[in-house]
């Protein structure tokens, strides 16, 4: 592989990167409810997100697909960046991103009160066993 392959390979790994990176966002306070210990990095992952949106911060996965777009003499994306170019539009109309917005910031809000309402009923059910069986 060399040249002009390279950067395509680049581009959709980082595209792959970055798809999975807003389904963890998503879903990931879900995965935490199974998996306790990944509620840390679902945490970061999910400040992230909100932040990035919000505050309009430069997202590196943007930056590195960017790069390596224009090394493989790709169209660039939109100046809005990864979710108006593969998500507005595709997945959803372009003028309910607002709307997805909201329904993400509820879904992980959801997420994280399941992860706390499962941790209490660990906990519950850990203190109501007999001393003998407790591990």
């Amino acid at each position: 592989m060399e040249g002009r392959e390279v950067y395509l390979v680049i581009v959709f790994l980082t595209a792959t990167v970055h798809f999975a990176f807003i389904i963890y966002v998503v879903v990931g306070g879900f995965v935490a409810v199974r998996w306790s210990q990944t509620i840390w990095l679902h945490l970061l992952a999910a400040l992230w997100g909100i932040s990035s949106i919000a505050l309009h911060l430069f997202c590196p996965l943007t930056w590195l697909e960017q790069w390596g777009r224009s090394r493989a003499g790709m169209v660039p994306l939109p100046s809005t960046g990864f979710i108006d170019h593969y998500l507005a539009g595709v997945v959803y109309p372009m003028n309910w991103s607002v709307w997805m917005q909201l329904l993400v910031f509820v879904t992980v809000a959801a997420s994280w009160l399941m992860f706390v309402a499962a941790g209490l009923q660990r906990r519950s059910q850990r203190r109501s066993r007999p001393v003998g069986q407790r591990a």
